[in-house]
């Protein structure tokens, strides 16, 4: 695998994405324990939700860390935080790899993520649009507005 090169830039924000193990649909299930796990990692880090939509199998948000190169920790701490509470019945039918077993992985989260640094105010705006408009997409709404678990339908994120 090539080394990849993630682009720190202070008071940048990042667009991000997590997605389930084999895009496994627990998350919206599970949402009281996600929030948890996302109350917990800003009890750690320091760092805005300037946007966000969760849907059953995947996270997009956008986010502000005060500290530029902490946003990998920001995730780590949720998807670890996620996992170490997330009950047996939501993956014990899931199969994974005997590597994945060896390092010690419930089948919960794929291991990456997505991210892409926000370089310009149309850069933020186009990103933002494309997570709110993301359950639309998907078909599990007609509108944006509709979709319970988006920032957008609560008119900002600190909640």
């Amino acid at each position: 695998m090539p080394n990849y090169k993630r682009m720190y830039r202070q008071n940048h924000s990042y667009f991000l994405t997590m997605v389930t193990y084999r895009r496994n649909p627990i998350l919206i299930e599970n949402i009281e324990l996600l929030r948890e796990s996302f109350r917990y990692s800003k009890s750690k880090f320091d760092y805005k939700i300037e946007a966000i939509v969760v849907l059953p199998d995947h996270i997009h948000m956008i986010i502000k860390p005060k500290i530029r190169t902490e946003y990998p920790e920001i995730i780590r701490s949720i998807k670890n935080y996620f996992s170490r509470h997330c009950p047996l019945q939501y993956y014990q039918h899931i199969e994974q790899s005997k590597s994945r077993r060896k390092e010690g992985y419930k089948p919960i989260w794929q291991k990456r993520f997505y991210e892409h640094t926000i370089r310009n105010e149309k850069d933020f705006i186009l990103t933002e649009a494309y997570i709110y408009h993301n359950p639309v997409k998907h078909g599990w709404v007609k509108n944006e507005q509709d979709w319970q678990y988006s920032s957008r339908r609560f008119g900002n994120t600190e909640h």
